[in-house]
């Protein structure tokens, strides 16, 4: 037998560490490999992270809890050396199985709160379901495989948990209440209706992530507004043909994607990122989309965007959402990222100062499309206008080259012509 040592992985772009939320292994479990050991939450996703090795956990080298850095220990196992002892452990199969029937009991009951969430949604019986969850857990996955089948139990005979018990922000395991050792708060008091949202988990880890942004990076901001009267008469005279023909809906968004994409093209500084003595100039245009659920923020990568038509990346968007909301985008796929694009004006936003997507240099969110009176050829009209709003990394990006690429998405934008679009 010799000891391998597991370490946090890197479950996503700029992650620089993740919390062990959960441990799915004890000391003394027998494991193979990708059998999960631990769920893992980072600001980017939350993750199963599986073992490398067939083998023996020897020792957890850290709690529940924990944050650790991206490459930190986090696990050991004592791995066979040859055909020899995996024979001698196959022996000690009904020894395992009696132990997991223990655990099998505990785990069975640590549900998560997406787990709890859409038990309570769809009026699902936790204890008549069957978890495929390491020890028995049941996960959101059983539960949505359930409600596809039609196979649910009456919601009568469901008791809802408490909204106090499900933090709405991040997956993790809900277990006892914490220890009496644990630390109060002592900055505010809680009174009789107050709602207590924990703040471990992802919305931590965004919380962590913003701001080591805005304290590492210097922000600087900068917006045009841009007259889409013809992007918005192109798009109308095209969504319903495009639906029936495509089967995805077509929004403003993939217009606003490809006038980036044009915008990088011409000024390919702005595709960057600061690497402490020095500036990376990325060679492939993967745009990050920001991509909002009841539970959390994706950043999923449409990768090589400039290669894709308004077709495909509507397609990409749809895809996007659609998963997210089924908790289906993997880690890999928020990997990659090159400059982020935020639709905030799909919440009714008109101008906003968004957070870089560290380690990007850029970040551009687009905002509400609103009808104003504009002066054009000497009168008042009606147009479509919206703000395009940039924040930057003033370390690698100056307002000369900001602005100038700000200008040639704006021109990209106010050239669409309804008679010639080019969708495919």
């Amino acid at each position: 037998m010799k000891t391998e040592t597991l370490t946090m992985p890197q479950l996503g772009e700029s992650v620089t560490e993740g919390t062990i939320s959960l441990w799915l292994v004890k000391p003394g479990d027998t494991v193979k490999k990708y059998d999960p050991i631990a769920e893992v939450i980072t600001d980017k996703v939350t993750a199963e992270v599986p073992s490398s090795f067939d083998g023996v956990i020897d020792k957890l080298l850290a709690e529940e809890g924990d944050t650790l850095q991206v490459g930190e220990a986090i696990v050991t196992l004592q791995v066979s050396g040859g055909s020899t002892e995996v024979a001698a452990t196959e022996e000690e199969i009904p020894a395992v199985k009696e132990q997991m029937t223990e655990t099998d009991q505990s785990m069975k009951k640590r549900y998560s709160p997406a787990v709890l969430k859409l038990s309570a949604e769809h009026g699902i019986n936790l204890d008549h379901v069957n978890g495929t969850g390491a020890g028995g857990r049941i996960t959101r996955k059983d539960l949505l495989k359930l409600v596809e089948s039609g196979q649910v139990n009456q919601p009568d005979v469901v008791e809802a948990p408490t909204i106090e018990t499900v933090p709405t922000k991040a997956e993790v395991a809900v277990e006892a209440p914490a220890p009496k050792s644990a630390p109060k708060p002592t900055m505010s008091t809680t009174e009789d209706g107050d709602i207590e949202i924990p703040t471990a988990g992802v919305r931590q880890a965004i919380a962590s992530n913003m701001v080591r942004s805005k304290q590492e990076a210097p922000h600087a901001w900068l917006m045009v507004e841009v007259d889409v009267t013809n992007l918005v008469e192109a798009r109308n005279r095209h969504k319903d043909q495009f639906f029936k023909q495509e089967g995805v809906k077509l929004t403003f968004l993939p217009f606003f994607m490809k006038a980036t994409v044009e915008g990088l093209k011409k000024h390919p500084i702005m595709n960057s990122q600061w690497a402490g003595d020095k500036i990376i100039q990325k060679r492939a245009i993967n745009l990050s989309l920001a991509v909002a659920t009841q539970e959390a923020l994706f950043v999923p990568v449409v990768k090589h965007a400039d290669e894709l038509s308004i077709k495909g990346l509507a397609r990409a968007i749809d895809d996007f959402g659609k998963r997210a909301q089924a908790g289906k985008l993997s880690s890999s796929e928020m990997q990659g990222g090159t400059f982020t694009v935020n639709n905030t004006g799909s919440f009714g936003s008109i101008q906003s100062a968004p957070i870089l997507n560290f380690p990007q240099a850029a970040i551009l969110s687009v905002e509400s499309i609103v009808k104003r009176p504009v002066w054009v050829n000497g009168m008042f009209a009606a147009r479509d206008m919206v703000n395009l709003c940039m924040s930057i990394d003033h370390r690698v990006l100056d307002g000369l080259v900001a602005g100038q690429f700000l200008q040639t998405v704006k021109q990209a934008l106010e050239s669409i012509d309804p008679d010639q679009l080019a969708l495919y």
